[in-house]
């Protein structure tokens, strides 16, 4: 199928289970397989080393690029300004990325935090997924999409935790979780 005659999907991953962005790599990989250009933003994670950032190593047409700092102070009345603008700069990244066409899929990882948090107005994001070129493929992903991303999207996929081992004193495990 060709770019021409593709239609780009926006597919959201949310809920408050494990696996929004795993799903969405599954399907950054399948896409890499079928030659696709990629692109994975990530809002929260930084400077951590991750499994993920290894595996895209082994395709030319798979980049991630963790732009976020790690967890945003949330403790006050107000978000950091530092924060803000770190938020706007990603989803200037994003929004590039999405309205160059130099990419078949675009995954904005954890920007669904970004907009709950306040850090990003959803405003910006409808407006960005409003100009999308037909043939590219978007994936928001994180915890409490907002209605308005969920009634624009093709595709919401909601992650429900039934049981996790961190409530029963298990760590996070290499490979498994990061």
């Amino acid at each position: 199928m060709s770019k021409k005659q593709r239609r780009g999907l926006v597919i959201v991953n949310t809920g408050h289970g494990k696996g929004k962005t795993t799903a969405a790599l599954g399907t950054a990989f399948r896409a890499a397989g079928h030659g696709f250009n990629i692109l994975v933003v990530q809002f929260i994670k930084g400077s951590w080393k991750y499994g993920e950032l290894e595996a895209a190593k082994r395709f030319d047409n798979l980049h991630i690029e963790p732009m976020g700092k790690g967890f945003v102070n949330l403790g006050g009345a107000a978000p950091d300004l530092a924060d803000i603008e770190l938020a706007a700069a990603t989803w200037d990244r994003c929004a590039a990325a999405i309205l160059s066409e130099d990419y078949d899929l675009v995954i904005c990882d954890e920007v669904n935090y970004a907009v709950t948090y306040g850090l990003l107005p959803v405003a910006r994001v409808l407006e960005t997924l409003a100009q999308k070129p037909e043939s590219v493929h978007v994936i928001l992903t994180g915890r409490d999409a907002r209605p308005e991303i969920i009634e624009r999207a093709d595709l919401v996929t909601e992650m429900r935790e039934i049981k996790h081992p961190y409530k029963a004193g298990v760590s996070a495990q290499r490979g498994i979780e990061f």
